[in-house]
């Protein structure tokens, strides 16, 4: 039986034989599969990516949250080679390789703008895209990622006759198709309706368990929030939250109340120690100024009306993100940022 024995970045293999009673130890190296290090990407005037380090740990999946114009979509196209950084301005490995030029055949990228040739066949276009990535031997794969994305009857149209979420999961399998190691998703569940995004879930989540990496891109916090082992969070070209999702709440301590209460025309704005309210039809979400007193809190909600819900917690991520991301917001210092990416 095998036992990690952790030794830096590599982990020595513990064998026992029973019989003789040896010990037999192989070193086997476990590399990060992506490492950047202080990169800028400028066009023009425009600086996207400002001095940009982080580290995405090998089969892990490592979502990519920002506003719309941070700079996710210049960090994922410099990963796969599409843009270069700055000249100067740092460094990118992938898959231990520092080499420019095109992306290597061990990456599979799913761009956000989905692009197939729309008068090709669906199986024909599936195997063109195997083909380039140097896998010959593809039909027996190919034709399991139809029928796990129920697209088997489907296998001999052509994609211009597809639906758009078909088209979208017939993208998705062009992507992994010839099982890179680095699966780079941008926006993979836009447009999906609820049963598609569970089958396109499952199908990532079943490509970290086979040992790939993932990183993809979403606006959806409760999608980042389950699936993801790390979360990287990119406003104006910087890195402000890199960690998982316990260590980023951490970060914002326990300042959150959840609250039902059967009042009408309420106003819980009004009510010591409350920040901010957000309403949620059924719900409510109130976020405290430090120190406040939750049993202090209670009492003065239940003088406003009957409370049937108060819950004490983190801040959920979509909070996090909107308290980053709100122009009026107090921005996070870097040092907050480094605090919770080593938390």
């Amino acid at each position: 039986m095998f036992q990690p024995l952790p030794y830096g970045p590599r982990f020595g293999l513990l064998r026992r034989n029973a019989a003789s009673r040896s010990v037999r130890i192989a070193v086997v190296t476990y590399m990060n599969a992506v490492e950047i290090q202080n990169v800028t990407k400028t066009f023009g005037q425009l600086r996207a990516v400002d001095d940009l380090s982080l580290v995405v740990p090998e089969g892990s999946i490592y979502g990519f949250i920002g506003p719309n114009g941070s700079g996710k979509t210049t960090t994922l196209r410099m990963v796969v080679r599409i843009f270069h950084p700055d000249q100067g301005s740092g460094r990118i490995v992938v898959l231990g390789e520092e080499v420019y030029g095109a992306a290597s055949d061990r990456v599979g990228y799913l761009p956000e703008e989905r692009g197939l040739y729309r008068k090709m066949k669906v199986r024909d276009m599936l195997r063109f895209y195997a083909e380039l990535k140097g896998r010959r031997d593809c039909r027996t794969r190919i034709d399991d990622w139809l029928s796990r994305m129920d697209l088997a009857a489907w296998a001999d149209k052509k994609i211009e006759v597809l639906s758009k979420g078909m088209a979208q999961k017939v993208q998705f399998i062009a992507t992994v198709v010839a099982e890179p190691k680095l699966v780079i998703l941008d926006e993979p569940f836009t447009g999906l309706d609820p049963v598609n995004t569970n089958v396109m879930r499952q199908a990532v989540l079943d490509l970290r368990d086979d040992g790939a990496t993932v990183i993809f891109s979403t606006h959806d916090m409760g999608v980042a929030e389950k699936m993801c082992d790390r979360i990287f969070m990119i406003y104006k070209g910087r890195k402000v939250l890199d960690g998982t999702l316990e260590s980023i709440q951490a970060t914002y301590g326990t300042d959150t109340v959840r609250v039902r209460i059967d009042a009408d025309g309420c106003d819980l704005s009004a009510i010591d120690g409350v920040q901010k309210v957000t309403d949620f039809g059924r719900l409510q979400e109130l976020r405290m100024a430090p120190g406040t007193d939750t049993q202090a809190l209670l009492s003065q909600l239940m003088d406003r009306g009957r409370v049937t819900h108060f819950e004490l917690a983190h801040p959920s991520l979509h909070d996090v993100f909107v308290r980053i991301a709100d122009p009026e917001a107090v921005q996070p210092s870097p040092d907050r940022a480094m605090e919770v990416e080593h938390a």
